[in-house]
């Protein structure tokens, strides 16, 4: 049976990030949304793709990326366009990044209606994640509002951000977003579990084409707006070559920071689609079965004894004993081993990629 895809849903998935959080398994040149983490055959990158084109038209998913990455997308996702393939000359995080794909898009289609998607997320009920992606772009169709997707936290996890519920605005599980709150410590974030109205940030958000806009028009320079009005038409070629001179205008800032978290007119929907942040080691492991003491081990062959509570992922072909190890990163790729506590990882290993860095060198990040 063949589904009939809206072809004023559009998505974007954003696929230019360094991977700096799951170092060293994920390191510059060739960051986590472009490994098969996990050996199931897919990239993190190619498993978003597929699970957008279930429900999204094949010639309305773009791909935002870094120049550095072009190739890799190309290689990874041979059936997108290359005009749906949009590589910044530098990294600007994610609001330029969502401000250049909106301005394509809208262009394209006016009456877009778009989601846009981080690139190293798990889904594990795909077909409850595009009823509610269809039915949150039906709502933000029908109403000039900043749409995202929070899910029921499950234990107070320090690395994610939260939205806390308001008013109900009418449609079944949306409501009037009252506050964010960007990793709150321990106390905080159980506080925030045990109150059940507050929801953990997926990243995923949805708007109008003209909504977004008007939105990023308020927090970004004129950058796109000069291009519009230097240019009678629409051309993709000439767009493409003003934002790889003119990209580097925009500030660093984050679509959340710099939109969500500044905009009145924000929802939440409340959804349950089984998700987790595939960014951060600690993540990883509190989303993946583990076995014996509570360790989990991704890909490796290693013997364990008295080890408890920790994630391993080595090279191929290396055998690892681990005795008396708790709470404990080993991850390996390369030149670079890495052993560390795994509580608040993020912190700890962007730490350690600057330290080496500055020590070592950019071989070994």
């Amino acid at each position: 049976m063949m589904i009939m895809k809206d072809k004023n849903n559009y998505c974007v998935i954003l696929a230019g990030g360094r991977g700096r959080r799951l170092w060293p398994a994920s390191k510059e040149k060739y960051p986590k949304q472009f490994i098969d983490f996990f050996s199931q055959g897919r990239t993190q990158l190619q498993q978003t793709y597929d699970r957008f084109l279930r429900f999204i038209p094949q010639e309305n998913i773009f791909i935002n990326t870094g120049v550095e990455y072009l190739d890799l997308v190309k290689e990874q996702l041979p059936d997108v366009p290359t005009t749906n393939i949009m590589a910044e000359p530098i990294h600007r995080n994610t609001a330029p990044s969502v401000a250049w794909a909106t301005h394509r898009i809208s262009n394209l289609n006016p009456k877009a209606r778009i989601v846009v998607s981080p690139s190293d997320q798990s889904i594990l009920n795909s077909e409850t994640f595009e009823q509610n992606i269809l039915e949150g772009l039906d709502f933000v169709g029908e109403k000039d509002c900043l749409l995202t997707m929070g899910v029921l936290p499950t234990r107070p996890e320090v690395g994610y951000g939260y939205i806390q519920e308001g008013e109900f605005s009418g449609t079944d599980g949306i409501y009037k977003v009252k506050a964010f709150t960007e990793k709150p410590n321990h106390e905080f974030a159980e506080m925030f579990v045990n109150s059940k109205e507050w929801y953990w940030n997926t990243g995923l958000f949805l708007a109008n084409a003209a909504c977004l806009i008007d939105c990023l028009s308020k927090c970004l320079p004129s950058v796109l707006r000069n291009f519009d009005q230097q240019n009678a038409t629409f051309n993709i070629e000439a767009e493409t070559e003003f934002i790889n001179q003119y990209f580097p205008s925009y500030p660093n800032l984050s679509i959340d920071y710099g939109v969500l978290e500044k905009s009145e007119n924000v929802f939440v929907m409340k959804c349950d689609f089984g998700w987790a942040d595939l960014g951060t080691w600690h993540g990883i492991y509190e989303m993946k079965s583990r076995g014996e003491g509570d360790n989990v081990v991704i890909d490796s062959d290693v013997l364990l004894e008295n080890s408890r509570g920790n994630i391993i992922r080595l090279n191929k072909g290396k055998l690892a004993i681990i005795d008396g190890l708790e709470d404990f990163i080993v991850a390996e790729n390369d030149n670079v081993l890495l052993i560390c506590k795994r509580e608040d990882s993020s912190s700890l290993v962007r730490k350690h990629i600057s330290e080496v860095r500055l020590k070592k060198g950019e071989d070994y990040v």
